[in-house]
């Protein structure tokens, strides 16, 4: 097999294939290696343990698509970047799958985080409107899935195996990654500006103007009239939904803010890092903390939207009363199950279904 790698490498960035720095040697490697293998392990167990605990319909289908990275992408992804040390073993068409997995994955969360802020967005700041249909919700959907799986295409037929050298074992490694012939740069480029527009800046300005516009609406707009204790219950609710969607956007620019940013460099302006030796180990790290976003995802609408933890005591708790309180009315054991039951003011904090 002819070495493409080198080929593009030299073509597109004026690298010659002589000059090429070795990757997988040095500590910095070393060091990107362990961090990759703790976060692709944390997102295996989080993300593929924590969606059974979801009921939304819009959270399920972000959990959903996290949960196919988890258990599907992940193990191939520490056999590459870990056990292999960036060889791929696997064949095309698993090299393909794995990349577009990857890539509908993302899309996926962000149209799924957008569409929750525009329904927080139209349930509070324009309550008296009517909710979707579940017609409508459907269609919703549809649109999170197939928009990112229409786009994403490209992703799975452009990636390809291309040997390189490894200078340390003397044989060739296969890379697996999505490469663009040099002669379509344009192409990449505008599509990279179309992907970077649509399934970023765009989202996050709307989540954004969104939560600000909720903000004003339940933190400086006074009440009228008098305020029930559940008016105030239902109020403390929706500041804390809001607070924790308001984190989970600003984890989420924080994870995928630089890995655009590094991608706008390294594909617009190739020679300022090219001849960099780590500039690449950096890469898989951005690219390692962006993907880490699906935990976080996951970890704060499990612990805050749901409170399992709280609910794993009082279930607990339950069986002991039941075991050791046999002197108990009925009527006090029937309250004590009913309340490990979570109410539905609870579970709706985010009425999305």
């Amino acid at each position: 097999m002819a070495n493409h790698l080198s080929d593009n490498y030299d073509m597109d960035y004026g690298v010659p294939a002589d000059e090429m720095p070795d990757t997988t040697q040095g500590q910095a490697f070393f060091i990107a290696t362990i961090v990759i293998a703790v976060v692709l392990v944390c997102i295996m167990l989080v993300c593929g343990v924590g969606p059974v605990n979801l009921t939304n319909l819009l959270i399920a289908n972000l959990a959903i698509s996290d949960f196919l990275v988890a258990v599907v992408c992940c193990p191939f992804l520490v056999n590459y970047y870990v056990a292999k040390q960036l060889s791929w073993d696997h064949g095309l068409l698993l090299c393909a799958s794995v990349n577009y997995l990857k890539t509908v994955s993302l899309y996926v969360s962000t149209n799924a985080l957008l569409a929750i802020a525009v329904d927080r967005y139209m349930a509070i700041v324009h309550p008296l409107r009517p909710r979707m249909k579940h017609q409508t919700a459907y269609c919703l959907i549809m649109g999170v899935w197939i928009v990112p799986i229409l786009i994403s295409i490209p992703s799975a037929y452009f990636a390809s195996e291309t040997m390189y050298p490894h200078s340390t074992t003397r044989s060739n490694k296969i890379f697996c990654a999505q490469i663009w012939p040099v002669d379509q740069r344009i192409y990449f480029r505008s599509y990279f500006l179309f992907i970077f527009a649509v399934e970023f800046v765009g989202p996050v300005l709307t989540m954004a103007l969104c939560y600000v516009r909720i903000s004003q609406e339940l933190w400086f707009k006074s009440m009228p009239g008098f305020q029930t204790e559940q008016i105030r219950k239902r109020l403390r609710c929706r500041r804390k939904t809001i607070m924790v969607l308001i984190g989970i956007l600003t984890a989420y620019i924080l994870c995928w803010a630089p890995y655009y940013g590094f991608t706008i460099l390294r594909d617009f302006h190739p020679t300022l890092i090219s001849r960099e030796k780590n500039s690449l180990v950096a890469f898989y790290i951005i690219e390692c903390i962006a993907m880490s976003n699906s935990m976080i995802n996951t970890l704060c609408f499990v612990s805050v939207k749901n409170n399992a933890v709280k609910y794993l005591k009082r279930i607990v708790l339950l069986r002991w009363r039941s075991t050791y309180t046999v002197s108990k009315p009925a009527d006090e054991i029937i309250d004590v199950q009913t309340s490990c039951i979570p109410v539905i003011e609870e579970i709706d904090c985010i009425p999305l279904k």
